[in-house]
């Protein structure tokens, strides 16, 4: 199984590919798309190796086909459904960024706890009371869940989407997530991001910060 920092290159592989197809351009070499990705041409090379394709000197690589080849290894063979829970500003952002983005993977479920949300079709998806959480997300068979709830009540639903089947979690709560073994968790701390960006601002400029990450 590819290290989940490669499987975070290859979907920043397939989102750049997409704006060099929809430019124009039908074939990249490796030196061109490690230029777009902050890595090395070395480095997109090996990755692009896990996916099963390779490039020639002269032609480089076909774009079309090296968003096959990551679709391949990223995306479901079946459609993938998620369920957020936290209807607020940041849910119903995420709702609205990822309606129709990925054919295989979307927002299928929505919860909260206010009333006035409870039983609306938001940007296309129905939300439910946090309540039925677990018979909801089971009988979907939902797999992946999104945390966007304040940090108090982040690792309870954690635990409820676990014990509903959950095996990976995006959690924009502020806080960490104490999951068993076998369930993913990603943390998105924007606030952190955000800091560490400004810091880096503020010394002379840009250029200043940490290199990109390698490996």
């Amino acid at each position: 199984m590819p290290a989940h920092r490669t499987i975070g290159r290859l979907s920043l592989y397939r989102r750049l590919l997409h704006a060099l197809l929809k430019s124009g351009n039908e074939t990249v070499h490796s030196h061109q798309l490690a230029s777009l990705a902050d890595v090395t041409a070395a480095q997109v090379r090996r990755d692009l190796m896990v996916v099963g394709r390779s490039g020639t000197p002269r032609r480089g690589y076909n774009v079309r086909d090296l968003i096959d080849g990551i679709g391949a290894v990223l995306d479901a063979p079946m459609t993938q459904g998620a369920a957020l829970v936290g209807a607020g500003n940041l849910g119903r952002a995420l709702l609205t960024f990822f309606r129709g983005r990925r054919p295989k993977l979307s927002i299928t479920a929505a919860f909260d706890v206010e009333p006035a949300k409870i039983g609306q079709v938001i940007y296309g998806c129905r939300c439910y009371p946090v309540e039925e959480l677990e018979r909801i997300v089971a009988e979907k068979g939902i797999r992946v869940g999104i945390v966007t709830v304040p940090a108090s009540e982040a690792q309870h639903i954690a635990d409820a989407l676990v014990r509903a089947g959950v095996k990976g979690i995006v959690n924009f709560a502020p806080v960490p997530l104490h999951v068993p073994a076998g369930v993913y968790v990603e943390h998105v701390d924007v606030t952190m991001s955000l800091e560490k960006v400004a810091f880096f601002a503020r010394q002379n400029g840009l250029a200043t910060g940490p290199p990109a990450e390698q490996t």
